[in-house]
């Protein structure tokens, strides 16, 4: 015997015709189909009021809702996601309740709910956590100026076919922009003369953090270049990260993707455009974008201006009675017990101390950096750990009060 199929729309009609007939009770009625009384009058009320029509299902979705955001909420959202276009519900919503603080804004959820309805935006895969490195330099960094870091971004040639090599100077504590520079291939001079610049406007930092290539660093003695020699004199002590680990300045890594997202992609038609880009970005990242290593405030709410200004004649560096001191020759030498002894052409004209340890064995020291030991029988130095030496005090003048 086939079974018999039926659906809830057709077993209401049902039960309203048995109703009609008047052969049972209404607790009858619904004891056979099975339903409760409350149920059997609604029924039957909806099928006086609107016919058949009414026994089909509805929807259980509210006729109102309190919290739904309004129209003009919305289109607040997806103006900022239209003005910045890489910004996620976090920095929006930061936004917005900066710009607006008595409004009634959204939970940062609905924002992403509203985000992905109008289509700007679509899930992302997660990535994998990379290991944390074995040994990064220690820097203290607790107030604005304890150290910058300074760095080129990958270079990329703008649409007339030119080379552009941005290079980038931020403030670690405040992650301020202080510097964003569309550079065609850069020189050292170049380079000095944009950290110059920075220094007159921003004061000098601590330290200046950057990999160890060129012109930065150098595979010579304490890893010093020209331009970190230079960077000693003024009182900034350069700091290093390992060869090949970025990630150890990941903190300007991030600050480049982000550069890269709303520069560079596409980059601009000419290498004067992609400056103005630059100087635009800088503008929004300084002063709107919330940043959410900084609670959502913003580097400009952070950032003052270095205590220790910038000189014309950095002073020389001074060492204290017990060093030898000699002057590096041209071609990167020093004079030693009749002869010679190198020590790199990087540190040409500086004033280098040496300090007795032990029988024939002396430390050289560049200002408070102590950079290799000295073996009178060999005559050459050996290099030791890019460090400041606690023991090393130097009488060089204060720039504060330069």
């Amino acid at each position: 015997m086939p079974w018999h199929e039926t659906d809830p729309v057709n077993e209401r009609l049902k039960f309203v015709a048995a109703w009609q007939r008047g052969d049972q009770s209404m607790t009858e009625l619904c004891a056979s189909f099975g339903i409760s009384r409350k149920t059997g009058y609604k029924l039957v009320n909806r099928y006086v009021r609107e016919g058949p029509d009414a026994l089909r299902d509805r929807s259980r979705a509210p006729y109102t809702r309190p919290n739904q955001c309004s129209p003009e909420v919305e289109a607040a959202v997806l103006q900022v996601r239209k003005t910045y276009p890489t910004w996620g519900s976090k920095k929006i919503l930061s936004w917005l309740e900066q710009r607006d603080p008595f409004a009634r804004w959204p939970a940062r959820s609905t924002v992403d709910a509203i985000l992905t309805r109008a289509g700007v935006v679509c899930p992302k895969r997660k990535r994998a956590r990379r290991r944390a490195p074995s040994s990064p330099p220690v820097i203290d960094v607790s107030s604005p100026n304890d150290a910058w870091s300074i760095d080129y971004k990958g270079w990329f040639r703008v649409g007339d076919g030119t080379r552009c090599d941005p290079l980038t100077i931020n403030d670690m504590f405040s992650r301020a922009s202080l510097a964003c520079e569309a550079m065609v291939s850069p020189k050292l001079e170049d380079v000095k003369c944009r950290l110059e610049d920075a220094f007159w406007q921003f004061g000098l930092p601590n330290c200046m953090l950057s990999d160890n290539g060129p012109p930065f660093g150098s595979v010579g003695l304490g890893g010093l270049s020209q331009l970190s020699v230079w960077l000693l004199r003024l009182g900034v002590r350069p700091v290093f990260i390992q060869p090949g680990r970025p990630d150890q300045n990941g903190q300007h890594e991030r600050f480049h993707r982000t550069l890269k997202e709303e520069t560079a992609s596409p980059p601009r038609a000419t290498i004067s455009a992609q400056q103005r880009a630059f100087t635009a970005f800088q503008a929004v990242y300084n002063e709107e974008r919330p940043h959410e290593a900084l609670d959502m405030r913003r580097p400009a709410e952070l950032y003052e201006m270095s205590a220790r200004a910038m000189t014309a004649t950095p002073p020389e560096h001074e060492y204290v009675d017990g060093f030898e001191v000699r002057r590096v020759r041209r071609d990167g030498t020093i004079k030693w017990a009749g002869g010679f002894v190198f020590v790199g052409q990087a540190m040409c004209q500086e004033r280098v101390g040496l300090e007795p340890i032990e029988d024939g064995v002396w430390h050289v020291h560049l200002g408070p950096m102590r950079l290799g030991a000295l073996h009178e029988r060999s005559k050459t130095v050996l290099p030791l750990a890019n460090e400041p030496d606690p023991s090393a005090e130097t009488d060089a003048p204060d720039h504060d009060d330069a």
